[in-house]
């Protein structure tokens, strides 16, 4: 299957990002960074989640950061809700759009949210109900669609099963994210395979982490079976908190990079977006994880010269 002309980026970095950073971030520089992202092209910025601040401390500010979001028109600013309680406090805050999330692996589920699968879909279903009844899109989140810190590798068909179950409470899109970035793009196509027999794939995304550094090669793997929506962090913020070992999302700058290297549109500006990168990495003081991020900055600071 010929690749798409064009994929949809959805930025993740201010909440899957900002989520696992130890050091609290103030409110200023998640805005900033929204403000920025805003500038750069992208369409959707997933901008923070709903759930209990013991669990994730880092989006204990969510109703004030979505309150003094700037929107903008043709931007969509989802964010994520983990049960009634979660969507209760979003609705209130003004938001458009929500995610939902489970796994496919139990063991990832319990030690995330604390039940099983069949019950995260079920507490779940007047998540969406809700939703549906006032117009407000739902997206779903699988993860751990390549291999589980606690359980090891996954069946495709199991991926495929939770798939379809997000599909049927009423998700638009169901993401399919490599929480630990074990995959290669051999078990990336098998998986992407298995799931499209139940779900059209124009109705996925891929969200793949980069500890192994395969990222890239997952996402040209899943683009070749027909897939054109791709999350991605920028300047590679990112991890799960409750994934031991997992490393930062795939930077946005260096998806971007290589889908407008291929001639695949994306509507974004790679210049801004590495901008953006500089600037939360230096404000996190930390490296930037983006290799497209790092070259842009050396080539800006290396002047003219081309030797070896």
């Amino acid at each position: 299957m010929k690749t798409p002309d064009f994929v949809n980026i959805v930025e993740v970095g201010p909440r899957d990002g900002i989520q696992n950073e130890r050091r609290l971030i103030p409110l200023e520089i998640k805005l900033e960074l929204i403000n920025r992202l805003q500038k750069t092209g992208l369409k959707v910025i997933e901008t923070t989640g709903f759930v209990h601040p013991l669990w994730i401390p880092q989006l204990a500010d969510a109703e004030r950061l979505l309150r003094q979001i700037q929107p903008v028109a043709n931007i969509r600013y989802p964010v994520l809700v983990p049960n009634m309680t979660g969507m209760e406090r979003a609705l209130a805050a003004g938001a458009q759009e929500i995610a939902v999330f489970t796994a496919a692996s139990e063991s990832f589920n319990q030690n995330n949210i604390n039940c099983s699968i069949d019950e995260s879909i079920e507490r779940f279903k007047p998540v969406t109900e809700k939703a549906h009844s006032l117009n407000i899109p739902v997206r779903g989140y699988i993860s751990c669609v390549l291999g589980c810190p606690f359980q090891g590798e996954i069946p495709v068909t199991e991926v495929a099963r939770v798939a379809e179950l997000l599909l049927d409470i009423g998700c638009y899109e169901i993401s399919l994210g490599d929480t630990i970035g074990v995959g290669t793009p051999g078990k990336a196509r098998d998986m992407v395979n298995a799931v499209s027999g139940v779900i059209p794939v124009d109705k996925l995304a891929v969200h793949f982490h980069n500890t192994y550094g395969q990222a890239l090669a997952n996402i040209l793997a899943c683009l070749e079976l027909g897939v054109d929506t791709v999350d991605a962090s920028v300047s590679g913020l990112g991890g799960c908190p409750y994934a031991p070992g997992a490393s930062g999302n795939v930077a946005t700058e260096d998806v971007v990079y290589m889908l407008h290297g291929m001639g695949i549109e994306t509507g974004i500006d790679l210049e801004a977006l590495v901008d953006t990168g500089r600037y939360i990495s230096a404000a996190l003081g930390r490296p930037n994880a983006s290799a497209v991020g790092r070259a842009f900055k050396s080539k800006k600071t290396s002047g003219s010269s081309h030797g070896n």
